[in-house]
């Protein structure tokens, strides 16, 4: 009997119905899940609630975390009740602020008695905690000062610190060739010196300064300490924005020379008078068109676009503008929208927002001028906490007129102009990012968290072996994430087994869950195929997928730009244009590999050496004999532990020299 073919409508109405029965449970399992998780988070949510009902109409700060009990945000309020329960009286759906608030597990605030008090304290906690969804500013570097030491002949030199009362400081400056500049200022127009007190004390005739009319040689005797005290004080004077003042002296005192016939010194006055007059020519701001209550203020705009801010910050002091210096906020996007907020009816800006963060963050604790001029409205209550901090009263001035007006525009065209460049450069590291994934087949999704770790391996003919790890994540290398691994136990030389050892010791403890470091998505290994199959040993004995090995195998003649790129897992080897951004990319990281390691080699093997001069001590061991037993021994400790046997068996070392090695580290 043949089989009946079934009638393809029949067919197709089961398929049908088979798929929206399957769809069905789908949906059904999904609306389930998403049931279960809002019945989990309603008791939580509700606890929140009554929390944030309890809140008292008081001005205060206030920090939400996380369910692990990490910081997610810091904020200060006027009125602690109504700007917290705005975050859960709101839909925040696909926004930061969203993310945020889904996140909340656990509310804690401080009542405070005034606004400016909030915001001393949430700055305070915003430095110490580092939350995620703040807007945060990181500098490293404190702002450099010029400073005359307290010493009989006052030596005018470069600081950056803390400031105390020993010495003169003037500053702060935007950055060191400011500082650098107007040393070379005081050297041309006063003379000062600026040699080290151990050179000053053992000079026996002038330095070369004194020949160019740079210093009156003081060291030598050529001014007494009286002049050269005046010399400092006009000096100071000058700084501290008297440059009339000081023009007007020298004038006078060219003129009383003059008439007493003594013109070689009239002469010297004329011409420290005409460098000065060229110095004033030369700033933008003069010193004669800033008021006495204009002679120290700080210009501070803020350009927000493209997801990104700068803050560019330039700095008047003593009526001369020494030059601006600009700042971008990390996490601006995240920090930016979810500090969107009412006080009242108004609602502030994300350039606002931004501004009032670098205000509270780079001036609370800090020294701050009695004028600052803004682009941005700011809230009162932080001019009123920069005044209670810096002991005087603070102006924040936002629509300024006049000479104040051109020295904003002037600040707000470098804010656009460091914006544009920073944009620019994101631009083409993300372009270089995207080739580079694009060239080794990996998702293109969210390129910023590609993690790539690139190892090498550096050593001096066998000594100090060290292996470096490098990172590159979120388009950068990431400096904070670097690792050195001191290598031990190994013949000297093999760098095959220094490659495997730091492997190893990186995977292994990521593969047993130790740390929070994240696995990478490429392992650059800096070598060819020798070292990648150390690596695809590595990675096969600990279970990692041997796709994530990249080894970079330097071209015909080791010359740069002919790298191939070589593969564990079975792909051909990879030759690419020299100027392909994938390839520069490349280079980069392994040349800052390269770098660290050598670093790090050197500074171990200075450390090596100084220890090991005790083996030059021994008769008969000298610089060579000393090379062999470090290289065969991996170093001093491994010559400590040797017996004579293992002593004597290095080329060189006889077995009575062997015995009296052995009894010397005995």
């Amino acid at each position: 009997m043949e089989p009946v073919a079934a009638d393809p409508q029949d067919l197709g109405a089961q398929a049908l119905q088979t798929w929206d029965a399957e769809r069905l449970s789908a949906e059904q399992r999904e609306s389930a899940e998403s049931a279960a998780l809002v019945a989990a988070a309603q008791p939580l949510r509700e606890r929140l609630l009554a929390e944030v009902a309890a809140l008292p109409a008081l001005p205060g700060v206030y920090r939400f975390l996380d369910a692990r009990g990490q910081v997610l945000y810091v904020g200060k309020a006027k009125l602690l009740k109504r700007r917290v329960s705005s975050y859960f009286q709101r839909d925040h759906q696909g926004t930061r602020i969203g993310l945020m608030v889904a996140r909340i597990a656990k509310l804690e605030t401080t009542v405070v008695r005034t606004e400016a008090e909030a915001l001393l304290l949430e700055n305070t906690l915003i430095k110490s905690l580092n939350p995620r969804f703040n807007i945060l500013f990181r500098d490293d570097k404190s702002y450099p000062y010029l400073r005359f030491t307290a010493h009989e002949f006052a030596r005018v030199s470069y600081y950056r610190g803390s400031v105390d009362r020993r010495g003169q400081y003037f500053g702060p400056y935007p950055n060191g060739l400011a500082v650098r500049q107007t040393i070379e200022l005081v050297q041309r127009v006063f003379r000062l010196r600026t040699c080290e007190d151990a050179v000053f004390n053992h000079r026996s005739r002038p330095c070369l300064l004194h020949q160019i009319k740079r210093c009156t040689a003081p060291c030598v005797g050529l001014i007494d300490a009286e002049n050269y005290r005046r010399d400092v004080e006009r000096a100071a004077t000058f700084l501290r924005g008297g440059a009339e003042e000081v023009m007007g002296e020298l004038q006078r005192r060219m003129a009383a020379h003059a008439e007493a016939l003594e013109y070689e010194r009239a002469a010297e006055l004329r011409d420290q008078i005409a460098s000065l007059a060229q110095v004033l020519q030369q700033q933008a701001v003069e010193a004669s068109s800033a008021s006495g209550s204009e002679r120290d203020v700080d210009i501070v705009a803020v350009r927000v676009r493209g997801g990104r801010a700068c803050v560019n910050l330039a700095m008047v002091r003593g009526g001369r503008h020494l030059g601006d210096r600009s700042h971008f906020p990390a996490q601006v996007e995240e920090g930016t929208r979810v500090s969107t907020e009412e006080e009242g009816d108004q609602v502030k800006g994300e350039a606002q927002l931004v501004l009032e963060a670098f205000l509270s963050q780079h001036y609370l604790g800090a020294q701050v001028p009695p004028l600052v001029l803004v682009n941005e409205t700011v809230d009162p209550a932080l001019a009123e906490a920069l005044g209670q901090q810096a002991g005087h009263r603070v102006v924040l001035q936002d629509q300024p007129r006049g000479p104040r007006r051109i020295w904003l525009d002037m600040c707000i065209q470098g804010a656009e102009l460091a914006l544009q460049r920073l944009l620019a450069e994101e631009g083409s590291q993300q372009a270089r990012t995207r080739a580079l994934a694009e060239v080794l087949g990996l998702d293109q999704g969210d390129l910023a968290a590609l993690r790539i770790e690139c190892f090498d391996i550096s050593h001096t003919a066998g000594e100090a072996t060290v292996a470096s790890c490098v990172v590159f994540e979120q388009h950068a290398m990431q400096s904070s994430q670097y690792r050195r691994y001191n290598i031990a136990g190994i013949q000297g030389g093999d760098d095959y087994a220094a490659m495997r050892q730091v492997l190893m010791r990186r995977y292994e403890r990521m593969g047993q869950g130790e740390g929070e470091v994240r696995w990478p998505d490429v392992v650059l290994i800096d070598g060819g195929k020798g070292q990648v199959k150390i690596a695809r040993e590595v990675f096969e004995a600990l279970g990692i997928d041997l796709g994530r090995i990249v080894g970079v195998e330097k071209g015909e003649g080791r010359k740069v730009g002919l790298e191939e790129l070589v593969f564990a897992d079975g792909r051909a080897k990879l030759s690419l244009p020299p100027h392909s951004a994938a390839l520069m990319l490349v280079a980069e990281i392994r040349d800052e590999a390269h770098r660290f390691a050598i670093t790090g080699m050197r500074a171990r093997r200075a450390s090596t050496r100084l220890r090991s001069s005790r083996l030059e001590d021994i008769a008969g061991v000298g610089p060579r004999k000393r090379t062999a037993l470090l290289q065969r021994f991996g170093g001093l400790r491994g010559v400590e532990a040797a017996s004579v046997e293992e002593l004597a068996s290095v080329k060189g070392i006889s077995r009575e020299l062997a015995q009296e090695i052995y009894r010397a580290f005995r």
